[in-house]
């Protein structure tokens, strides 16, 4: 009896230490608050939510989040490191114009101050960017800028229509990141020009870096020139014929994303 107490006690403690050691990643829901009206004309947020099924949702890139053992969360307002403090990693994704959003909450420098103070005490941040007609480079740079990254006007990989999809391919053969994926699609984004400790992870066709990263601190930041992994482009869309491998590339990064965090 006293050994199945033990057992059942060990049991409970070790299943309660795994809980206790899962990964947050948070999205952040202050940066980017773009709104539409839904069938009752009732003004709803969406574009790059978790539980959005649509095709502009994160449902399926959060569904691999959970795969690998993370735990789900949003941050509504500014973030600080107070905020981010149960946070391991933090992905900030193509924060708004005037064009997406009338009242835009740019990104200002006490919101630099803290996401870098919470990156260097080991903290993964994770910049999504998209094509400069679509997201606010000059404020996201502040904060790129902060890690040796810059987000350029450039328009790289344009894609005409569904009969060039072709024009968006990227290899990712034998890249240290990419190791199950071979060939990813990456439409209309921009390039990132890198300095200091910051290095390119991934570059196009044409050589233009479309994902970076750097060290900060005890911490890590990513850059990436497109919010590339919601639904839509997660083979949703994309002709099996053309073999692109983003869902395995979606593994990929978030198995990255999990080795780089401080747990």
């Amino acid at each position: 009896m006293k050994m199945l107490f033990k057992a059942c006690t060990f049991s409970v403690l070790f299943c309660s230490s795994i809980v206790a050691s899962a990964q947050t990643v948070t999205l952040d829901y202050f940066f980017n608050r773009e709104t539409h009206k839904d069938k009752n004309g009732k003004e709803v947020r969406f574009h790059y939510l978790w539980g959005e099924r649509a095709m502009s949702g994160f449902s399926i890139l959060g569904s691999v989040f959970r795969k690998e053992g993370f735990k789900l969360d949003s941050l509504e307002t500014a973030p600080t490191a107070a905020r981010l403090k149960e946070t391991d990693v933090y992905l900030i994704v193509d924060p708004d114009r005037p064009k997406e959003n009338p009242k835009p909450n740019y990104i200002q420098a006490d919101d630099v101050t803290e996401i870098a103070a919470w990156v260097k005490q080991g903290g993964v941040l994770v910049m999504f960017a998209n094509d400069s007609a679509n997201v606010e480079v000059p404020h996201f740079n502040k904060l790129a800028n902060v890690f040796g990254m810059h987000f350029t006007n450039d328009m790289q990989n344009h894609v005409v229509d569904d009969n060039h999809f072709e024009d968006g391919a990227i290899s990712t053969k034998n890249n240290p990141v990419f190791k199950t994926a071979q060939k990813i699609f990456m439409k209309d984004i921009c390039a990132i020009e890198t300095k200091g400790a910051a290095k390119a992870v991934l570059k196009n066709k044409a050589g233009a870096t479309v994902i970076a990263h750097a060290k900060h601190g005890k911490g890590n930041v990513v850059a990436i020139a497109d919010p590339w992994l919601y639904d839509e482009y997660v083979n949703g869309r994309l002709p099996k014929e053309m073999n692109f491998d983003n869902d395995k590339a979606a593994v990929d990064l978030v198995r990255w994303l999990k080795a780089l965090a401080r747990k």
